[in-house]
């Protein structure tokens, strides 16, 4: 049996939550801590999504999946962006973005400045 779609999503996303909680910054003030919250919050969400779900479905067309659909999920360069500087907000929200459906609202390119 191999592991879905939204699984290989909340995979990365805990992946990165523990990436943030791991990283020492002086003068954080707790941002590192609300970054993995808010991704853990992210990786839930996309866990309980349907597998047929649209933005699962963008994701695998996007290649997000490997080439057949099956390997961990992989971000673009922006994805990456934007899960490393994601501060919360609905985890929806993150999703719909790595999916494409956001990213243009999103100050991304602003953050890389």
């Amino acid at each position: 049996m191999s592991i879905s779609r939204t699984q290989l999503l909340a995979d990365y996303l805990r992946g990165q939550a523990r990436r943030s909680l791991d990283r020492v910054e002086p003068n954080d003030e707790g941002r590192n801590a609300r970054r993995a919250l808010a991704l853990l919050d992210a990786a839930c969400y996309a866990e309980r999504l349907p597998e047929d779900d649209p933005l699962v479905q963008q994701l695998e067309d996007a290649g997000r999946f490997g080439p057949l659909g099956r390997d961990p999920f992989e971000p673009d360069e922006r994805g990456r962006r934007l899960v490393a500087e994601w501060q919360g907000a609905e985890p929806s929200e993150l999703v719909l973005a790595l999916s494409g459906g956001l990213v243009a609202r999103l100050p991304l390119d602003a953050a890389t400045e």
